[in-house]
């Protein structure tokens, strides 16, 4: 017997949703217009019946290679390759910057001074569960960019400083850990998502439409 839909995970009900929906508009079901204006829908409701009614005219569901694509898209990418554990970066005067697809390694040492200096996680391959950045910054800006399946834990001390952290630390128990440490002096510190949920989504959703797209074609 199958459980009622007011006993079932919302949140479960909602992925389910996403996901027809991204799957009908990259087969061009429905327009762009339409799949955000549900997308939006289906992310702000908290109502299973309201969930479940924005796909209720459309049949097409959701198959392996869907969901092979988008494991491949939201799951963090870990590496079992061979690395330094350690990476120290120096920044005086200047500017540096980490981002793409760059390997993790456990710990990160910065030292910035009258610089700046930015991580972006965004597309990063993990290669532990649990990475620490040791932080010390004088007069300077540092800017970490994560995805929001990553958990971060900030325990940086700032001495006449600006610390914000905008990113959520609500992913999974097996999602990547980054745990900041150190100080800021006379300086700031940023944490934030540098794409949100919804902006992925839609990636993704254009993506899969391309995709299906030149496969027909092809014929």
């Amino acid at each position: 017997m199958s459980v009622i839909l007011e006993d079932r995970p919302i949140e479960q009900v909602r992925e389910e949703t996403i996901d027809q929906l991204i799957f009908n508009y990259s087969h061009g079901v429905i327009s762009a217009e339409a799949f955000e204006r549900r997308l939006d829908d289906a992310m702000n409701s908290n109502k299973h019946q309201e969930i479940i009614a924005l796909v209720a005219d459309l049949t097409l569901k959701a198959d392996t290679q869907y969901n092979d694509n988008k494991v491949h898209q939201f799951t963090p990418s870990y590496s079992n390759a061979e690395s330094d554990e350690n990476l120290s970066l120096r920044n005086i005067l200047g500017n540096l910057e980490r981002s793409g697809q760059w390997n993790v390694p456990k710990t990160i040492i910065i030292h910035s001074i009258l610089g700046e200096a930015v991580l972006d996680f965004t597309d990063a391959i993990f290669q532990h569960q649990h990475v620490t950045i040791k932080l010390n910054c004088i007069l300077g800006s540092n800017k970490i960019y994560v995805p929001e399946n990553i958990n971060v834990v900030c325990k940086s001390f700032g001495v006449i400083s600006d610390i914000e952290n905008k990113a959520p630390s609500m992913a999974n128990k097996q999602a990547p850990v980054i745990t900041i440490e150190g100080n800021v002096v006379l300086g700031s510190l940023t944490i934030a998502v540098k794409r949100t949920i919804k902006e992925k989504f839609i990636a993704f959703a254009n993506n899969m439409k391309a995709a299906f797209d030149n496969e027909n074609k092809l014929f």
